[in-house]
């Protein structure tokens, strides 16, 4: 590489033909649609979605190079309005004196504001520019509709390791701008290493390429190297994708609910490695274990409950890593346990017709009556207490406002301890029928069952 070039050696390395572009085969295989309009020459606005290190700059570039057109460039962090219309007005120039179209990509779109993305909008729509978003972000969440709706979104996919290790390799052999002329030795096992500690991420793959062959030739050494030099550069801190608060971010916690859903407790200690792996406060993952709990356990196990509790007491005492293991501990419960969603659809329901119906009035025979003038009024009477009641239960009573009559929200799952709690309340609802209940079982608004 030529001496004054100090560029590092990720962006020296950014391929300058489609045709050295390395995976993405889902956009770029024969017959695909963006790769034909590219080779014809067709540009059109996209956004480009994908990880860190997955191509998206450079793509962008390609694109301009394949279709002759000038290459402008905002960042989203440093950027805003004022850029935007320079780089229009550059764009127009261009159009009026050379007759090229521009493409004017953004890196970290999702980071302007509304107002900035509005912007971009009249001359995407009218041609000046050619629109190229670069985002991590969910497209659907981070970009205004009004910008999705003239552009088409495609989502790049993390490097697999073959495609890392082909990379390192074309950076090690290259002597123009890459690490050709220092004739590293390099074996399999550190290319492993290195495909691995990237985690898809090409970028960062190059990055510590670059600074291991700096300590392997520092003070005249031989140029090798070593998986102990590769390790010293990696520090042993985690590598792995994970951003608080962004897509990898839910889509892990997602994995780690419905493994324990689906009762894999195998699965569900995978995905809850992968998000404390990845730097996840494990109190986040704690009181989530919590909702779990009640949204898929419930009734069926109590248990439950209490045990999450405990592992997020035990975690907020013991701190990490001694903590961790009580959640571990959790999870496994709640995968291996019975299931039931019959209390979290009850209360669903139940809130459905508490918003629905307004402030309905309490009952007279419901109220309590502490003073002489409420008692007058009826406040609390025919109220039956259910403790003198036999087996102290009031059969007939209903408990619900008088315009809506009796509702049946929990129905019992037929597994654990819910399979008890259903046989109970069969019991007490053919007690409520004897009685000529109002609103009894054969009247009730069926529905309203959960099942």
């Amino acid at each position: 590489m030529p001496a004054t070039d100090f560029r590092p050696l990720a962006d020296r390395m950014r391929p300058v033909r489609l045709g050295d572009l390395v995976g993405q085969a889902q956009l770029f295989a024969p017959g695909k649609p963006l790769r034909e309009a590219l080779e014809r020459g067709q540009l059109h606005s996209m956004v480009l979605w994908g990880p860190p290190g997955s191509g998206k700059t450079t793509l962008a570039r390609l694109i301009a190079r394949q279709t002759e057109a000038q290459f402008l460039t905002i960042s989203a962090v440093l950027g805003g309005v004022k850029d935007i219309r320079e780089a229009v007005a550059r764009a127009k120039a261009d159009r009026a004196e050379q007759g090229r179209d521009t493409i004017l990509f953004v890196d970290e779109a999702h980071r302007f504001n509304k107002a900035q993305q509005d912007a971009f909008l009249p001359y995407v729509e009218d041609g000046t520019v050619t629109f190229i978003g670069a985002t991590t972000e969910n497209p659907s969440f981070e970009l205004n509709n009004a910008l999705l709706s003239r552009t088409r979104v495609y989502v790049l996919r993390a490097l697999a390791a073959e495609d890392i290790r082909l990379i390192v390799d074309r950076a090690l052999e290259d002597g123009d701008h890459g690490l050709g002329r220092l004739r590293l030795t390099v074996t399999d096992d550190v290319r492993d290493l290195l495909a691995e500690a990237a985690d898809g991420d090409a970028r960062r793959a190059l990055n510590l390429l670059e600074i291991a062959a700096d300590l392997a030739c520092r003070d005249g050494d031989t140029g090798t190297l070593t998986p102990a030099l590769v390790s010293e550069v990696l520090g042993g801190g985690s590598l792995r994708r994970f951003d608080k608060g962004g897509e990898a971010f839910y889509d892990q916690i997602s994995a780690l609910h419905k493994a324990v859903r689906g009762s894999d407790p195998d699965a569900g200690l995978y995905w809850l490695a992968r998000m404390l792996d990845g730097g996840c406060d494990p109190l986040y993952v704690a009181r989530r274990v919590v909702r779990m709990a009640s949204e898929d356990i419930g009734n069926a196990d109590p248990r439950a409950l209490r045990i999450s509790l405990d592992a997020w007491e035990a975690q907020e005492r013991l701190g990490s890593p001694e903590g961790e293991l009580c959640i571990a501990q959790a999870v496994v419960y709640l995968a291996s346990a019975a299931k039931s969603n019959a209390v979290y659809k009850a209360f669903g329901m139940a809130r459905e017709d508490a918003r629905a119906r307004g402030s309905l009035e309490v009952p007279l025979h419901l109220r309590n009556a502490p003073t002489r003038l409420m008692k007058d009024l009826g406040y609390g009477r025919q109220y039956r207490y259910a403790h003198d009641e036999p087996d102290a239960y009031a059969a007939g009573e209903d408990y619900f406002p008088d315009q809506m009559g009796r509702r049946r929200y929990y129905v019992p799952a037929p597994r654990g301890l819910e399979i008890k709690i259903g046989e109970k309340l069969a019991r007490l609802r053919a007690r409520d029928a004897e009685h000529g209940a109002k609103g009894g079982p054969a009247g009730h608004d069926e529905s309203r069952d959960a099942e």
